[in-house]
């Protein structure tokens, strides 16, 4: 699809928004405060996301400045962590900010947000401002740590993948400007994706066993069930519709069909006259499968004989003049039709999976302080 992100750059994309929305860690977790700095401070507890509010996805990423370095000395006294908000190996994030980018999220929310529901997403939005700058400050030391490089030409190739992948009447300044993404953005993804490769190594791309075995482990998503293109003209039926206008209504409905019948172009009736928004398309319907549409114009539709025009049929919609164009027994697709898409599939699967271990790797080994309100 024209407006499908690139592959290369949707692993970019999702890497780093996959960890952020799974959150920094779990409930075993212990929580430091800016009361006991001393304690064991390699971890740090992420409260669950708030449920039935709106989730802060990608750009809030982008939503904490910069970390600030300060001496992991300075970190452990009250005085200077009265605006910390949490402390990453001696890099911190201020409350200030925080509070900043919660703001700022909750302005372009305005008017979308039920005002019980406002403390909710408040939380959740800070709660995801605090993973991203966790998440950004992780792998980007642990890029500098492998001495890890994002090339320009690498970074204008992402831009130009995420332009290219854009519907014509969007710009890419304003793509970028409503998800956050900024050059920094860009080039930590970079450079993320390329730590997931070295990760995996030779296992990066899955072998023909395992598409095979995923492929025999999951031939029910393969199925492709029967299905029959369709077209049709419908007059409607109205409410207050009494006995005498549906009379009239079948009259005409039955006219529109012998008209059909007799020679006129299917196509160009369904435009003058039918109450269908299909009209725009001749009445085409596409491929529609049992269990899509009402019970009565199904059954017609799967008894029906290909390009015979069908008795009229009256469903709760009104009344329907039906004609299939084409009709595909249920089948089970091939392993070679859809091997790519599994491989890519896979794929995906493998560089999740190693962007989660990595992840979870750095946390694990991290000095991280969170404070307190």
């Amino acid at each position: 699809m024209k407006n499908r992100i690139n592959k290369n750059w949707s692993l970019i994309l999702i890497i780093i928004v996959f960890a952020v929305m799974a959150g920094c860690g779990n409930s075993e977790e212990k929580k430091k405060t800016a009361q006991n700095p001393a304690a064991d401070t390699n971890q740090v507890q992420s409260a669950a996301p708030a449920s039935g509010v709106p989730q802060a996805g990608a750009n809030q990423i982008q939503s904490a400045t910069p970390a600030t370095s300060v001496p992991p000395a300075a970190v452990a006294k009250q005085s200077d962590a009265d605006d910390i908000a949490v402390s990453v190996d001696g890099s911190i994030l201020k409350k200030s900010e925080v509070e900043k980018g919660v703001k700022e999220k909750l302005n372009t929310l305005k008017d979308k947000i039920p005002a019980d529901k406002i403390k909710e997403v408040q939380a959740n939005i800070k709660k995801q401002i605090v993973d991203g700058f966790i998440l950004r400050t992780l792998m980007s030391n642990e890029a500098e740590k492998r001495k890890i490089e994002a090339p320009d030409k690498e970074v204008k190739m992402a831009i130009d993948q995420i332009k290219a992948s854009l519907p014509p009447d969007k710009k890419l300044e304003t793509f970028m400007k409503e998800n956050n993404i900024s050059r920094e953005f860009i080039i930590l993804g970079i450079k993320v994706k390329k730590m997931v490769q070295q990760d995996l190594g030779k296992k990066a791309k899955p072998s023909q066993k395992e598409i095979s075995k995923f492929y025999d482990e999951n031939k029910d998503k393969f199925i492709t069930p029967e299905n029959a293109h369709v077209r049709h003209i419908l007059i409607a039926f109205a409410e207050g519709d009494d006995d005498k206008v549906k009379a009239e209504k079948k009259a005409k409905i039955e006219n529109l069909r012998q008209q059909v019948v007799g020679g006129a172009d299917f196509a160009e009736i369904a435009r003058k006259n039918s109450d269908c928004p299909s009209k725009e398309n001749g009445g085409d319907l596409g491929l529609i499968k049992r269990g899509q549409t009402v019970q009565l114009f199904e059954d017609a539709v799967f008894a029906q004989e290909i390009n015979a025009v069908g008795p009229v049929v009256t469903t709760e919609y009104g009344y329907h003049i039906i004609q299939v164009l084409e009709r595909n027994l249920e089948k089970t697709v091939a392993l070679e039709e859809v091997k790519s898409k599994i491989s890519s599939y896979l794929e995906d699967q493998k560089q999740t999976e190693a962007f989660n271990a990595l992840f979870k790797k750095l946390r694990e080994s991290a000095k991280i302080i969170s404070y307190e309100n």
